[in-house]
């Protein structure tokens, strides 16, 4: 996926993956499979710090935001998630794992849907703008960004409606004091600077050998829409087919190079 261009992943959604926990079983609408990270997930955070690509916690449980954030080599990103003392769902930030953010020198993009922002479906920018506040005095401005989400949500702030409202909430952080150099941070350049971070320590690791022993296929097979769009589920023999196909397809197309000849 990195070599197709990828450079961040969401460890999980709203489901357990083979190799993490997610923000469910905090609340306790899913079992605790992994008690956080998997032993293969315990690989997969460092297999993604030595190619560079980037740690992507939201959507998991606080054990895993832990697991990571201690185990990590790089900065790691919430991509959409807010501050929990603002509003206590489990798929906000509690203030001790923001601490360790700062400590990484990572990035938490604060979301917009409303559920995340006052913990009820309706909610407002200044609301939003609270959250900001509330990270910035626990753990300073170089943490934050904006995770609007609004690709994936069905409510959203009044004053918020779409991303043409960006500049009233910036116009909100100025009012409340933030710096031109606070908010422009917050726009865009502490994810620029999480993103060097990441790609510099892949350089520093490019001597260091790679992870390649793949996760066991019994334990990919579960029910975290591993067969979703397919008419039939996957099968270990599928996976197999799939793998030769490719590979015989690779061979011909190579006999027919010309420098192959």
């Amino acid at each position: 996926m990195y070599q197709l261009g990828v450079r961040y992943l969401t460890l999980t959604h709203s489901c357990n993956t083979p190799w993490g926990d997610n923000w469910l079983v905090d609340t306790g609408e899913d079992p605790l499979q992994h008690n956080g990270l998997s032993d293969f997930g315990k690989r997969l955070i460092l297999e993604m710090n030595r190619i560079g690509m980037l740690i992507d916690l939201a959507h998991v449980s606080e054990k895993v935001m832990n697991q990571v954030l201690d185990l990590s080599k790089a900065p790691v990103i919430f991509s959409h998630s807010s501050a929990f003392a603002i509003c206590p769902s489990k798929r906000n930030v509690p203030d001790d794992v923001l601490l360790k953010v700062k400590d990484k020198k990572g990035i938490v993009m604060v979301n917009f849907y409303n559920d995340y922002v006052t913990c009820d479906k309706v909610a407002n920018l200044s609301q939003v703008a609270d959250h900001f506040d509330h990270i910035k005095k626990v753990a300073g401005h170089n943490i934050i960004g904006f995770g609007g989400d609004y690709d994936g949500v069905s409510r959203v702030p009044e004053g918020l409606e779409d991303v043409s409202k960006y500049p009233a909430l910036v116009a909100e952080l100025l009012r409340r004091g933030w710096s031109d150099v606070e908010v422009k941070a917050a726009l865009g350049d502490n994810l620029l600077r999480v993103f060097r971070a990441v790609e510099e320590m892949r350089d520093s690791l490019n001597n260091t050998a790679p992870d390649d022993v793949p996760i066991p296929y019994k334990e990919v097979v579960n029910d975290c829409r591993t067969s979703y769009g397919y008419q039939i589920p996957y099968s270990a023999g599928t996976v197999l087919s799939f793998r030769s196909l490719v590979l015989a397809l690779t061979l011909t197309i190579t006999s027919l190079l010309p420098w192959a000849m």
